[in-house]
């Protein structure tokens, strides 16, 4: 078999987007739409968001500089009350988590390589996801964040596999374009039941 492992983004693919839960609190305040990844995109990887994925800011340290950030754009939207609503709303697709079941049970690896930020006085794992998966990796414990290159070739080291032998799904389009780049088959998940379907038709295993 040419692929040997499956690598799977966590938010928007695994549990829902947190960037739909990020566009209905812009439409429900009154905040242009895509103003929160347009601070994210504009401050780079010195910004608050980075800085958090990264493992480098606690979370009261993440809301100061990034309140701070968007303040300076023109809308404060506070950084705490869209992480509460992430938290709150996010939950696992079933699709998702029965087609890693699959996966496991016909000897492919799953592994996960998830943007993350520290979870302070709760569980890292509040969903339960981590015994689906042979490998978790998080940017916040690992200090790095998708898409630099340096994350994914850490991934493969861990898995044990090169990047030819991967089939990674995420729903961020830079990110999909540094995983090609290293050789990596990518699925751009929008709709999960038709990204299972592709990833069924390249490792030959029917997933829904």
């Amino acid at each position: 078999m040419r692929y040997q492992a499956v690598l799977f983004d966590i938010g928007g693919v695994v549990v829902d987007s947190p960037l739909h839960t990020i566009a209905r609190y812009e439409r429900e305040h009154g905040i242009p739409e895509g103003f929160l990844n347009s601070v994210v995109r504009d401050t780079g990887p010195t910004g608050a968001w980075s800085r958090m994925e990264r493992g480098e800011l606690d979370s009261a340290g993440f809301c100061a500089q990034f309140d701070s950030e968007c303040s300076a754009r023109g809308h404060l939207l506070p950084a705490a009350a869209v992480l509460e609503r992430i938290a709150i709303e996010n939950r696992p697709r079933p699709v998702m988590t029965e087609a890693l079941r699959r996966l496991r049970a016909h000897g492919l690896k799953t592994a996960a390589l998830t943007n993350n930020w520290k979870n302070e006085g709760e569980s890292s794992d509040k969903h339960g996801l981590r015994p689906l998966f042979d490998h978790f990796i998080e940017s916040s414990v690992v200090g790095l964040r998708k898409p630099d290159p340096a994350i994914y070739r850490l991934a493969f080291a861990e898995i044990g596999v090169t990047g030819e032998q991967i089939v990674f799904l995420d729903d961020i389009g830079a990110n999909l374009k540094s995983a090609r780049e290293l050789g990596m088959t990518t699925i751009k998940v929008i709709e999960p039941e038709q990204a299972l379907r592709e990833l069924g038709e390249h490792v030959g295993i029917s997933l829904l």
